[in-house]
């Protein structure tokens, strides 16, 4: 019998597989009858997230993003339908009345990870997770359940900022390699450091101070998550949240050693921690 061919939702897990393999796992983990929309969700963000990745310069990454705002502003160019990932972002948009603004505003909160210009204080950080992270889980809450999506906004907005400075820390590494720094310059100046001397390295102690402020604001805002009731019915959008907990705590006790030290725990404990987290529903 000859093979089947594979659906757009298929492509979207096979490209969260490979590209989000923490977001991959939480759409397996949510109700089967969501999983697609999920998936079409995550595989948009997976796309934006890695344009860095794939130019070498901003301006063919403007490029790739401006394909997406003119998808989602009704001025696509070519079929919708060859490109699979974006054919089932519009399904998924119309299926569950998303707002496209919204989805565009993450497009150009993205447009700062193209750019090496620091992050200029607490509020813009906060403002480009929110966009971003805290964005994600929001509209991940409205397909899983519309009803409740409202009541879980305040949770997914602190969420979103704590999984947002726990990936930032996760990448910081390559991130200092290239010349991009997410840690505000209000943080760095507070311990007496400035965007240079932060990227040297060689200051360890002033470092580790910022980094741990940095870890600390990621711990504030998870802590302020956990104080709001997520329903039930949307906690599968909170899942990959579950992950940000060791990441701030181990920034913290490592400090400038994050910069070769690697703090990702392994597959199996980061999908421990996950399925652990939905059972007690408890991020």
């Amino acid at each position: 019998m000859a093979d089947q061919p594979l659906t757009n939702q298929d492509i979207c897990l096979a490209t969260l597989r490979d590209n989000d393999r923490d977001r991959y796992l939480a759409c397996l983990l949510s109700p089967e009858s969501k999983r697609d929309a999920l998936a079409a969700l995550y595989a948009f963000n997976a796309e934006l997230a890695r344009i860095r990745d794939l130019v070498h310069e901003p301006l063919p990454g403007e490029v790739r993003m401006q394909y997406w705002r003119d998808l989602l502003e009704g001025s696509a160019h070519g079929s919708t339908q060859a490109n699979p990932i974006a054919a089932a972002l519009l399904s998924t948009i119309e299926a569950h009345r998303l707002p496209p603004k919204t989805l565009v505003n993450m497009i150009d909160a993205r447009i700062f990870d193209l750019y090496d210009d620091p992050m200029e204080t607490r509020v813009s950080l906060e403002g480009y997770a929110g966009e971003t992270a805290s964005t994600l889980i929001q509209l991940a809450s409205l397909v899983l359940a519309p009803e409740e999506a409202a009541r879980s906004a305040e949770a997914a907005g602190h969420a979103g900022v704590a999984q947002a400075i726990a990936g930032l820390l996760l990448l910081m590494p390559l991130h200092r390699h290239r010349g991009q720094l997410y840690i505000p310059l209000e943080i760095l100046s507070a311990t007496g450091l400035d965007r240079d001397a932060f990227l040297a390295g060689e200051d360890k102690s002033r470092i580790s101070a910022a980094i741990e402020a940095f870890a600390g604001l990621g711990r504030d805002h998870l802590a302020r998550a956990r104080s709001v009731a997520i329903s039930s019915t949307v906690f599968p959008a909170f899942l990959p949240v579950a992950l940000a907990e060791p990441v701030l705590v181990n920034a913290q006790k490592t400090g400038a050693g994050l910069f070769e030290r690697q703090l990702q725990r392994s597959q199996l404990r980061r999908q421990a921690g996950m399925l652990l987290a939905l059972m007690r529903k408890k991020i």
